[in-house]
């Protein structure tokens, strides 16, 4: 492989009339790889691959799934992959989604983080749990069919808790009840009052 200074002193010397073996034997490399990045075959400062990229049988797929759902959360296309036959890790999904630009960007939730943010106070080394729970045969008036869904937060040991109603449990719908600002969490043994529909 040659980096990208490589490749400019490369080209620099051959249009001074250096041959191909002058220029394999002044970088070190093969006159093959010299003469590949002379006819724009290779990119500088990119490893060229010996083996087939085990991610490939999979783009399409992947591309689907997320233009159907970008909220499709990557744990859940994980999961479909492995029963099709993918064995690589969890991490390597994510940064080949990333990598590739395989998630369409949503509109609604790219501004998320210029939204107003409710923290729950809680002491050092206690961690928010977040849940959703279904709630089925919610009013009519509401307009959302024979369920809605309340993502519930609190506190671990302390009873201290937050909720939010959403009519599906999308990430849209999660990220938006997350960011939602409200009194703050209160006591109690389940879910509280949070935001109405709407």
């Amino acid at each position: 492989m040659l980096t990208w200074e490589d490749d400019v002193e490369v080209h620099a010397l051959r249009k001074r009339g250096w041959s191909i073996s002058a220029l394999a034997r002044h970088t070190g490399r093969d006159r093959k790889t010299i003469r590949a990045y002379l006819n724009d075959e290779r990119t500088p400062g990119v490893r060229k691959r010996r083996e087939p990229d085990p991610f490939a049988p999979f783009v399409e797929y992947v591309s689907c799934r997320l233009a159907e759902d970008p909220h499709l959360w990557a744990r859940t296309l994980c999961d479909e992959l492995e029963e099709l036959g993918y064995r690589l890790s969890y991490p390597t999904l994510t940064r080949q989604i990333r990598d590739r630009k395989l998630r369409l960007v949503c509109e609604a939730c790219a501004n998320a983080t210029d939204r107003v943010n409710a923290v729950i106070d809680h002491p050092a080394g206690e961690e928010t749990q977040w849940d959703w729970v279904d709630l089925p045969d919610p009013p009519a008036s509401w307009g959302w069919g024979s369920t809605a869904h309340l993502l519930v937060g609190s506190l671990a040991h302390s009873g201290r808790w937050r909720g939010t109603l959403a009519p599906a449990m999308t990430q849209a719908h999660l990220v938006d009840g997350l960011d939602r600002p409200g009194p703050g969490p209160g006591p109690g043994p389940g879910p509280g009052p949070g935001p109405g529909p709407g």
